[in-house]
């Protein structure tokens, strides 16, 4: 299966079906007899925007993140303030670092838009399941980083 269509189709599979894991995903694919690696599987969430979110019942659950109209730089911005809002659940400095802990399993995406929309504020950003190590040059850099995660209505580091 061409990776257009196995995308189309884990878009369907997630938005008609509760999955939990990865693990649940590969086993819907492999109903439609798609075969796939786990590390496909990575790669298709990571370029689906998709995001585990909390449902109704308390549990962990897929979800697209964004409509997958190619985004503008305004949008990116949007969908950044968006996501902030919904995956950060604390956010601190280290002298020149912001450490950014999320919702588990979304860290890689939001590391991915801060490097997508790039600011001269930060030099780097490393991911993990559940945290982000944003480095900026300076002590004063890394505090306007965490002030804008912290209330991104209130300024853009991006402008």
């Amino acid at each position: 299966m061409r990776k257009k269509d196995r995308h189309e189709l884990i878009k369907k599979i997630i938005s008609e079906n509760a999955i939990r894991n990865q693990n649940e995903l590969m086993d819907y694919l492999q109903q439609y007899q798609v075969s796939a690696t786990q590390a496909t599987i990575s790669r298709d969430i990571r370029d689906l925007k998709i995001v585990k979110t909390i449902d109704e019942s308390g549990k962990p659950r897929f979800e697209l993140f964004q409509d997958q109209q190619e985004p503008t730089e305004d949008d990116d911005i949007k969908r950044l303030i968006r996501m902030t809002n919904n995956v950060i659940v604390k956010v601190d400095t280290v002298q020149f670092m912001t450490i950014v802990s999320t919702l588990p399993d979304n860290a890689h995406l939001l590391a991915s838009v801060l490097d997508d929309l790039s600011s001269e504020l930060i030099v780097a950003t490393m991911a993990s399941f559940d945290t982000i190590i944003i480095i900026s040059r300076t002590p004063a850099d890394a505090q306007q980083v965490t002030a804008f995660l912290q209330d991104p209505s209130q300024r853009s580091i991006f402008s």
